[in-house]
């Protein structure tokens, strides 16, 4: 089964083919100020995959260039840069009104064996013993009942993606913390057996959160009057085969803050 946010997000993800290389999505409206990061990363790796065959993508590079029109459609102009025996890399453009809004590079491997280690998993509790986002929300609103409309919009819409965070901020009354935070988190639904579409769906998510990460420290919230957030650049790596919509458990830090830019990674 799956919800209705989740669907519409599989949709979103199925892009228009408008010509060889050229690729149209259209834009949801998530409470922000422009289009949700994520999803331009997302449609620009489902762009890119669509012109590669028995490859998967490891790794994705992006850069944010422009803010995204939500009320538009975004095209997805894709460069064929290298197909070699066992690697492939595709540059993608995502246009709006004919000016690049985001620059992604993005590296495929046709799948070989070799050496594997990882690290030991942090020691959180299971998804399953923490409030889910429902729950959070509904207390977070009963607590700020003059919340401004916007954010009270923000909170109240559905998401394709359920989370569950180890140690939940008021982002309201944010207080000084930290900069370092673990959410579990997995689609709000069942997922076709595509291991494609799990990585799409994993580039879509990885941009949640990511960026509050930095403002632990500092007592602020992508709610903060005084606040405007937004991606710059934005890097994924793939080293496993995984499923999206089973809980993963999002680790993330902001070693440094400075200059208007926070580094966080995850």
């Amino acid at each position: 089964m799956t919800s209705n946010a989740l669907d519409d997000l599989v949709r979103l993800l199925d892009l228009e083919n408008l010509e060889v290389n050229i690729f149209r999505g259209e834009s949801r409206d998530l409470g922000g100020r422009s289009v949700y990061g994520g999803q331009v990363v997302g449609q620009a790796l489902v762009a890119a995959a669509r012109t590669t065959s028995d490859a998967m993508p490891h790794s994705l590079h992006a850069y944010f260039l422009r803010p995204g029109e939500m009320t538009q459609s975004i095209v997805y102009d894709v460069d064929r840069v290298r197909d070699g025996r066992t690697f492939a890399a595709r540059r993608v453009q995502a246009i709006q009104n004919g000016k690049p809004i985001l620059s992604m590079i993005a590296s495929f491997q046709r799948p070989e064996p070799g050496l594997s280690h990882q690290q030991t998993m942090p020691d959180v509790p299971a998804p399953e013993t923490l409030d889910d986002q429902d729950a959070l929300r509904d207390r977070w609103l009963a607590l700020h009942p003059d919340a401004p409309e916007r954010a009270r919009r923000a909170l109240l819409r559905q998401t394709a993606i359920e989370f569950r965070p180890v140690s939940p901020t008021d982002p309201f009354t944010p207080e000084p913390h930290a900069p370092a935070q673990h959410i579990w988190f997995r689609a709000s639904g069942t997922l076709p057996d595509d291991a494609m579409l799990h990585r799409c769906v994993l580039a879509y998510a990885s941009d949640f959160s990511l960026l509050s990460t930095a403002l632990l420290p500092h007592a602020r919230s992508y709610l903060s009057q005084d606040m405007v957030v937004a991606s710059i650049d934005h890097a994924v790596w793939f080293h496993r085969d995984f499923r999206a919509d089973d809980w993963l458990l999002y680790s993330m830090d902001a070693p440094t803050a400075q200059g208007s830019r926070g580094l966080s990674r995850g």
